[in-house]
């Protein structure tokens, strides 16, 4: 096992890697991420580490939470500490996917004749805020799919590449409040991570009263830029992950599946669909990544456990039978990750 130090020691040489970033390096920059977002966002350190975890892995992830908590706040912060291009699409039920994605307009050229010319839309951006994206119709919210998974979009006739790195952080409210609409599955399963942000503690809203009402509020610093992110990104999945582990991600993904053999008997019974292979992949990427912020240079066992709920919990669909005993998905997924050997 390669265990890195806590803290980047201050004298001597780290070693480098042929591929460029170090294992400190990368230390250094996430926790640096993290140092400036706590300035602004008070308590919510998973929720900061999960979405953290998202971007160095190269995925994109969805907070859900009431109103209120801060989801925004969060996602613009962590843009404002990235050099990165930023842009925000509010998700309303009138919203049109060509208000998204861009459309073609008709223009004049210099020789007197007219033609159309493609005019992108806010997801041509590196970190794409897609705020209450469930208030936004099936029809919208599809939009995003090729966007999302192939980082184009077509448009026309004409498929234009969205820039490097790119990263869709989306906002929900539960699905059960009026208004909203539930986001399809195959949009679901696109996102790395689904983070349920918690109300704050006693403590935590009492220091938000003392700095949101002040004369300073905090502003983070740009500490990473979109190169140094790609690095990272590709520096992380180089860690190296133990057949065992692998197999043991493997196991954990197939028993959400209410048709495996050896399934829990809850996830038989409330499961109507397991998580698709993008939970696997998930699940190790996610792994990878933590791996390296614990200051391990290798995938362990608890990597795997300490992401699995993250990355499953949006993937498992419940069944009509679930809803109505409150079975949540979070409880079957802890009883597939509990259950689940590792040999």
């Amino acid at each position: 096992m390669t265990v890195l130090p806590a803290n980047v020691p201050s004298g001597g040489q780290p070693q480098t890697t042929p591929t460029g970033p170090t294992p400190f390096r990368f230390i250094e920059t996430a926790r640096a991420i993290e140092a400036e977002v706590g300035q602004v966002i008070i308590g919510q350190s998973e929720v900061v580490r999960g979405v953290l975890t998202c971007l160095l892995a190269g995925g994109h992830a969805l907070l859900e939470g009431i109103p209120g908590l801060g989801k925004t706040l969060l996602v613009r912060t962590i843009g404002e500490t990235l050099d990165l291009s930023f842009s925000r699409v509010q998700f309303t039920p009138d919203l049109m996917p060509a208000d998204i994605t861009g459309t073609s307009i008709l223009r004049d050229t210099a020789d007197g004749m007219r033609s159309l010319e493609f005019q992108p839309g806010p997801l041509f951006a590196n970190l794409v805020l897609a705020d209450e994206v469930n208030r936004a119709t099936p029809k919208t919210q599809s939009a995003l799919l090729e966007a999302m998974q192939e980082r184009r979009v077509t448009a026309g006739r004409s498929t234009h590449t969205l820039p490097e790195p790119f990263f869709v952080l989306a906002t929900q409210n539960p699905i059960e409040m009026e208004g909203t609409y539930p986001l399809p599955e195959a949009q679901l399963d696109r996102f790395l991570f689904k983070l349920t942000v918690p109300y704050p503690t006693e403590d935590d809203l009492l220091r938000i009263a003392q700095v949101t009402t002040g004369a300073n509020m905090p502003h983070p610093m740009r500490v990473a830029s979109g190169a140094t992110l790609l690095e990272l990104m590709r520096f992380a999945r180089e860690v190296p992950a133990a057949e065992s582990v692998m197999r043991f991600a493997v196991r954990i993904v197939r028993r959400t599946n209410p048709e495996t053999p050896d399934a829990p008997a809850e996830v038989k019974r409330f499961a109507r669909y397991g998580s698709s292979p993008r939970g696997v992949q998930s699940l190790v990427l996610g792994a990878k990544v933590r791996a390296l912020l614990e200051g391990r240079y290798n995938v362990a066992f608890e990597d795997i456990r300490a992401v699995s709920m993250p990355a499953l919990r949006h993937r498992v669909i419940l069944s009509f039978e679930a809803d109505a005993e409150g079975v949540t998905t979070d409880k079957l997924i802890h009883d597939v990750v509990t259950t689940t050997p590792e040999e």
